[in-house]
């Protein structure tokens, strides 16, 4: 058996002028010669990815689409139909959109968040805008601190709606962005609250001492960049920290603080200066 829509690891059955055949414990998938790595031989073992092409057969690939079976991705429709609207996702057939699973209607050449599923119908990979659907909080497997895949949705009134894990639904407070994130945007972030209706608040990053560490590598970075000194201390406008660190006050005190324990920088009356090594 072979998952549809995947990555699978399969064996080099039969080799032919036009490519190979690989096992499926059937009459085998061609891979077609274009995609086959040089020095393949029988018996070889390939990771390909599977998916029908245009008459319906299953067929092999080394390319590597823009997202997999259950996955939630950017694509760029190509064109459009009256029945529905082509979507470029990284293989030489392009992806379908139905008009029934488009939200506003599609143009080509504009881009769209959608959800790669498997069609009940026809069992071919299709996609659909209609992606909430396929999210849900009523049970949850992470919990508070879990560093977690975000995908940015879209914009609301407190902050950015946010996919966790392609599973769930989270908000990005506006207060705790500190850096341009645009609809679409895949972040690395963790699960900072799970509020008693099963509402989740999330941050970018990494969570507690790990994001602190992450932060003081940036402002030793900006200290070597700026001969060592930078006009910044605990007294400075948050504001003008933002701006120039894209980090809070508060991570900011933390972070200078974790330098200052370690020997690494002093305070002075106007910033903060980069120690010497001897």
């Amino acid at each position: 058996m072979v998952n549809v829509g995947r990555y699978n690891t399969l064996e080099v059955i039969r080799m032919v002028d036009f490519g190979v055949y690989l096992d499926d414990g059937d009459k085998g998938i061609l891979l077609p010669k274009r995609f086959v790595p040089e020095g393949t031989k029988k018996g070889d073992r390939l990771e390909v990815f599977i998916y029908h092409e245009s008459e319906g057969r299953l067929i092999a690939t080394t390319q590597k689409p823009a997202g997999v079976v259950g996955d939630i991705v950017m694509l760029k429709a190509v064109s459009v139909t009256p029945q529905g609207a082509f979507m470029d996702w990284g293989l030489m057939k392009d992806i379908f959109v139905a008009k029934s699973q488009q939200v506003t209607g599609m143009h080509p050449g504009k881009k769209y968040l959608v959800k790669i599923y498997i069609d009940e119908q026809t069992g071919r990979i299709a996609a659909t805008e209609k992606v909430e659907r396929f999210l849900n909080n009523d049970n949850l497997p992470v919990k508070e601190m879990d560093q977690v895949n975000l995908l940015v949705y879209r914009r609301t009134d407190i902050g950015y709606f946010v996919i966790i894990n392609n599973l769930h639904t989270g908000v990005l407070h506006f207060n705790e962005v500190f850096r341009d994130i645009a609809i679409g945007d895949q972040l690395q972030g963790f699960i900072k609250k799970i509020n008693p209706d099963n509402k989740i608040d999330v941050l970018i990053g990494k969570p507690g001492y790990q994001r602190v560490e992450d932060e003081t590598g940036k402002v030793l970075r900006l200290l070597n960049e700026n001969n060592g000194y930078l006009p910044y201390n605990d007294k400075s406008d948050p504001d003008d920290i933002y701006s120039f660190f894209a980090m809070s006050k508060k991570t900011f005190k933390m972070a200078t603080g974790n330098l200052y324990k370690q020997r690494r920088i002093v305070f002075t009356k106007t910033g903060i200066q980069l120690v010497a090594e001897d």
